[in-house]
């Protein structure tokens, strides 16, 4: 039986395929972007970042090796042979690829005509008719297709969209942030002019504090409502952790801001994000922890308040 030495199959699973194809098959080689490449053969193999992926058969690695096993079809002696007998008459020159700084494009998804899936969605969650009405008028929220899911969106200082994240308005909770997002400028709602700041792990938190406030007789529209987009983790040294970007932005923007109320959820990961903000925003300004009064989030403690028994929800977030 065929044997190769340890040391021998390490050095071959070291070259990755993009060094491979470079060295010793380059006209096989098809540059599609800065740090994506193709092969002449097979176009829906994309290579980027050290990893490839052939899309078509749902097979991917990193190395020259899986490469020649999985797509050329070589057995594994065969492709560390083959390998090792091209270095050892052309070393391979490695070349380092340069990380991609560049900003990717908000991608957002196509608009539904209709948003009647996105209003029985938050109404059902007690949200206020006037508070969905406003927002989808001023942009910050619409209906998607194909699958009518509910986004929300968040705008730059110039009023361009920079950030969105989306949510399925059926029984199964499926939710995440659109290709190309910039949580600096998460979903908000920003009157300008107060110096108090009111901060939401997630939109449907935000949506929810408005309808209990309107609830109580105010206007919601005096308030700078920001959502973190998502849930803030900080280090475990707390003194090397840094302010959610998000409220970072929002407050370099807003230099008249003096109380910051945090309403984060009820749960461990909310309770030691509160902790965290506290302890490094306390130095400038006032910081007021302010969870819901019962059950995990805002919403749940509007529904509750409501007395809306919330629909079961099967998770496949992602």
């Amino acid at each position: 039986m065929p044997y190769i030495d340890s040391e021998v199959v390490l050095e071959a699973k070291r070259m990755d395929l993009l060094t491979y194809l470079r060295n010793y098959e380059s006209t096989e080689l098809v540059k599609l972007s800065r740090n994506t490449y193709t092969t002449r053969t097979h176009d829906s193999l994309k290579i980027s970042n050290g990893k490839w992926m052939w899309w078509s058969r749902g097979i991917g690695g990193r190395s020259a090796l899986d490469y020649l096993v999985k797509v050329k079809g070589l057995n594994f002696i065969e492709a560390v042979e083959t390998i090792t007998g091209k270095t050892v008459s052309h070393s391979p020159v490695y070349v380092r690829e340069k990380p991609n700084t560049e900003q990717r494009p908000l991608l957002l998804p196509e608009k539904s005509k209709t948003t009647d899936k996105v209003f029985e969605y938050l109404f059902n969650r007690g949200i206020d008719f006037e508070i969905i009405s406003d927002c989808i008028n001023k942009g910050y929220i619409f209906e998607s297709l194909p699958y009518h899911n509910v986004v929300f969106v968040g705008y730059d200082e110039h009023e361009k969209p920079k950030y969105a994240a989306y949510r399925s308005t059926n029984s199964i909770k499926l939710m995440g942030d659109c290709s190309g997002s910039q949580k600096q400028y998460s979903f908000r709602l920003d009157n300008g002019y107060s110096d108090e700041v009111h901060i939401f792990e997630c939109a449907i938190d935000l949506l929810s504090y408005a309808t209990l406030y309107k609830l109580q007789g105010k206007n919601w529209r005096n308030l700078n409502l920001v959502s973190l987009a998502g849930v803030y983790s900080p280090k475990k040294d707390i003194e090397s952790s840094k302010v959610p970007i998000a409220l970072d932005n929002f407050l370099s923007k807003h230099q008249e801001t003096e109380k910051i109320f945090l309403h984060l959820d009820n749960d461990n990961a909310g309770r030691n994000a509160t902790k965290a903000m506290q302890f490094l925003l306390s130095d400038k300004y006032e910081v007021i922890d302010s969870p819901p009064h019962s059950g995990k989030d805002f919403n749940d403690f509007l529904c509750f308040k409501l007395g809306i028994q919330k629909v079961s929800e099967r998770s496949l977030e992602r």
